[in-house]
């Protein structure tokens, strides 16, 4: 009997779909279907593409608890949130009610703790959860083992709302003039462009062991410190991100049953962070969309009950046809940018070379041309895509993370003057290792590619018309060619 689990009414709907053998058959995200950046509603077409490829779900998993989640909400004085209709209601629309399974219910926490958990390559993990906010809690620290074949999580330590470095963030995103809940990372990618001020941390921060703030910061905090520049802003908000996570990290080690760690919630996101981990735990697993689309993954392994056979990210809508390494190599020779859409597309927030805009990372003028055709800042960063095999020479990888499949951590570039087009002005990059279990075509495009320049890399980056989510499909493909002038190859 297939699972459905799903995520909705907040923000980045999705569903995932298991089967009773633990395979993980589909996983998609609305936006893509529907065109609107982190979409909360979902859409007939995503689950018509699931459901006409596999069939009618006989269970139904959703990734929190909504009386509770309201209970929340009436204390934070969120009124208006109280009376928006149900993720029920919109299935309602899409799906026949007589037709319906029951719905299982599922803690917003543990969902992302599930979502971690049973995906990892571990028989016991420490996991932590740490986001802006879901029903109360805002950060937990779990045990997570497998006893006779079933899953089992005991919660060890919370943190509830108001106490959030998840909102921390997001406060400080809109201070810096930035989106809360979609420009989070660009104001990572700012915080290398100007010293920090270590008296942030004293501001927001009361109790550090606890990570208990000051204030409410759900309200914001657009009047604080406007001596300080967006820059200093950036860089100083993401060193009181790092100082809390010490603590959080720190107490997990000290009362966690397991030297696995297990990172879930959308502050998993934040890469820059992630290369503090090592010294923790011996081995870290980060699944790839640990953010709230990635927890209707979580929602259905809950109901499955036992560890999922994880395969790798590219579980969403496919383009059929092989990957097109030929082509591809081709147009990156002459026009050394090109764009890609082969395959099933990627389930998190990262494009991992199936749905990516790919570029030579030696030439000095890349960056610029890539910035330009996506239409973003120039100090924005770019990630290289590289062989596995090859990233220690390349690259001083941080404690702990040997390998970095999903883009989820920074490593200095061991020559930054040789590949200018993926180094942050800091030394860094956000590394994407390709090993040879990658069921991507990305992996034999390195391949040859290296054989030709040897050269084992190449920029990645997204690829999505601006203001738009990934490119989903081979319509939105040829659009984004229409107005950049980029070709795109399926």
């Amino acid at each position: 009997m297939n699972i459905l689990g799903i995520s909705a009414g907040f923000h980045d709907a999705g569903v995932t779909l298991i089967d009773g053998d633990g395979q993980i058959l589909f996983a998609g995200h609305a936006e893509r279907y529907s065109k609107r950046k982190h979409d909360s509603e979902l859409n007939v077409e995503m689950l018509d593409d699931c459901f006409d490829r596999y069939g009618i779900p006989g269970r139904i998993a959703y990734y929190e608890r909504p009386w509770l989640k309201k209970s929340r909400q009436l204390y934070a004085g969120q009124y208006q949130e109280l009376f928006k209709p149900s993720f029920k209601h919109q299935l309602n629309n899409i799906w026949p009610r007589e037709e319906m399974p029951k719905i299982e219910y599922h803690g917003h926490h543990l969902s992302h703790a599930a979502a971690g958990f049973q995906t990892s390559p571990f028989e016991d993990a420490t996991v932590v959860v740490i986001d802006a906010i879901g029903e109360w809690d805002t950060i937990s620290i779990w045990d997570a083992s497998y006893q006779d074949g079933k899953a089992r999580y005991k919660k060890l330590w919370s943190q509830k709302y108001p106490h959030s470095i998840g909102l921390f963030y997001s406060a400080m995103t809109k201070r810096a003039g930035l989106k809360p809940l979609d420009e989070e990372y660009i104001l990572m990618g700012m915080a290398a462009y100007a010293m920090y001020d270590a008296s942030m941390y004293g501001d927001f921060v009361r109790d550090a062991h606890d990570v208990n703030f000051r204030q409410n910061l759900h309200l914001g905090c657009d009047e604080y410190r406007p001596d300080m520049d967006n820059f200093a802003i950036a860089a100083s908000a993401q060193y009181t991100l790092e100082q809390c996570l010490h603590h959080v990290m720190l107490r997990a080690e000290q009362i966690g049953q397991s030297k696995n760690l297990v990172y879930m919630g959308g502050v998993a996101l934040n890469c820059k962070a992630n290369d503090l981990l090592g010294p923790y735990f011996q081995k870290i697993w980060i699944m790839p969309n640990p953010g709230d689309c990635g927890s209707s993954l979580g929602a259905a392994a809950l109901a499955y009950g036992s560890k999922l056979n994880w395969q790798g990210p590219y579980l969403g809508y496919d383009i059929l046809g092989p990957y097109p390494v030929k082509e591809l190599l081709s147009e990156l020779v002459t026009n050394k940018i090109v764009g890609v859409a082969s395959g099933r597309a990627e389930f998190g927030p990262r494009a991992l070379g199936n749905r990516s805009l790919l570029a030579d990372p030696r030439g000095s003028d890349i960056k610029d041309r890539v910035n330009a055709i996506k239409q973003r800042q120039q100090f924005r960063p770019f990630a290289p895509v590289i062989l596995e095999e090859c990233v220690h020479e390349y690259f001083n990888m941080p404690t702990g993370f040997s390998t970095s499949p999903y883009m989820q951590v920074v490593a200095y570039c061991k020559e930054p003057k040789k590949y200018p087009a993926i180094v942050h002005t800091d030394g860094t990059s956000r590394v994407q290792t390709v090993g040879k279990d990658c069921t991507s075509g990305i992996r034999q495009l390195l391949e040859i590619w290296f054989e030709w320049t040897g050269c084992p890399m190449l920029l990645n980056t997204s690829l999505n018309i601006r203001g738009e989510p990934m490119v989903n499909d081979r319509q939105d493909a040829d659009r984004f060619e229409q107005q950049y002038g980029v070709r795109v190859i399926s």
